[in-house]
């Protein structure tokens, strides 16, 4: 029986889950396929954006796919394991490490996305400080401020699991380690992880996404203020893409968490392309709706792909 008990010197190793009666198929290639297009098309933006001169201002710099490659990237690897090699076991460590990754680099979007109302707030609702509140050097310590946080809320979270005591068999749900995953794995008392793991959501994801709501809320009202209703369109069309951006990011995972919460005898076929849609369709409409709302961008995207001027 005592085989069966793992804690931190026992350091378990986890299963991952791939697509049920499509682990023979080929249709991993359409994978390998998607994350090819996430890492272009965001490499793509992020060259547009450093080489641009007139792009190097406080909203392009939010814009920055920085975040977006590192989300993909944390997760190619176990994803390919999973679905193209069927090398489903991870160890312990490497998914303390791989779980880390994901929530910080969640966490940093989300604090980016508020960052990004707030750069639109002010674009709008008070245009003559504009160019005094977002200086370089305020946007660096936003970027900063928002990158600390993100590292402190998740830091803990690897620790507290390490504390745990497992004893059944530990498969998870998706083909990548998340913490509401992880925290129903244990046999024993897990309040400890669950209050802090409440904590940071509400902290982040709910704070950001009302300030996100408030943002908006205020920016509606200086538009409708303006008398003229194509200067009122012309002005919410500069909001669009970060409007979808939000969009994007927070339903995927609304529905995850959902799926997790209240689906827990919902079919694998459910859950698990829930979860790839979380990851993998972020990052790759990102740069479709920044080149495709962005002027700039899509000039020089333009040029770059078919030699000519937009």
């Amino acid at each position: 029986m005592e085989d069966n008990f793992h804690n931190s010197s026992g350091l378990p190793p986890f299963t991952l889950t791939g697509l049920p009666g499509l682990e023979t198929s080929q249709q991993w290639m359409l994978l390998l396929g998607t994350l090819y297009a996430v890492s272009s098309g965001n490499a793509l933006i992020l060259f547009i954006i450093k080489e641009e001169q007139s792009l190097h201002q406080p909203m392009y710099y939010f814009l920055s796919p920085i975040n977006d490659l590192g989300m993909s990237f944390s997760t190619l690897p176990t994803v390919l394991a999973t679905f193209c090699f069927h090398l489903r076991e991870i160890s312990f460590d490497s998914c303390m490490a791989h779980m880390f990754f994901i929530h910080l680099f969640s966490f940093t979007e989300a604090g980016i996305l508020l960052a990004m109302s707030f750069d639109r707030y002010v674009a709008i609702c008070n245009p003559l400080r504009y160019a005094t509140v977002f200086t370089d050097a305020q946007v660096m310590h936003v970027g900063m401020s928002v990158i600390i946080c993100s590292f402190c809320m998740v830091f803990p979270l690897p620790f507290l699991l390490k504390m745990l005591l497992f004893c059944k068999a530990n498969v998870l749900s998706h083909a990548y380690c998340l913490h509401p995953d992880l925290i129903h794995l244990p046999c024993g008392v897990i309040t400890i992880n669950n209050i802090f793991g409440l904590f940071i959501v509400i902290s982040t994801f709910g704070l950001d996404s009302a300030l996100i709501l408030l943002s908006y809320v205020l920016i509606l009202c200086s538009v409708l203020a303006i008398a003229s209703q194509e200067e009122q369109l012309k002005t919410l069309n500069t909001c669009v893409s970060h409007i979808c951006a939000v969009l994007i990011f927070y339903v995927p995972m609304v529905g995850v968490s959902m799926a997790a919460c209240y689906g827990s005898h919902a079919p694998k076929y459910v859950h698990i392309p829930m979860s790839l849609i979380y990851l993998f369709v972020p990052p790759m409409l990102n740069p479709v709706i920044y080149s495709n709302k962005t002027k700039e961008i899509r000039r020089r995207l333009h040029k770059i792909l078919l030699g000519t001027k937009f």
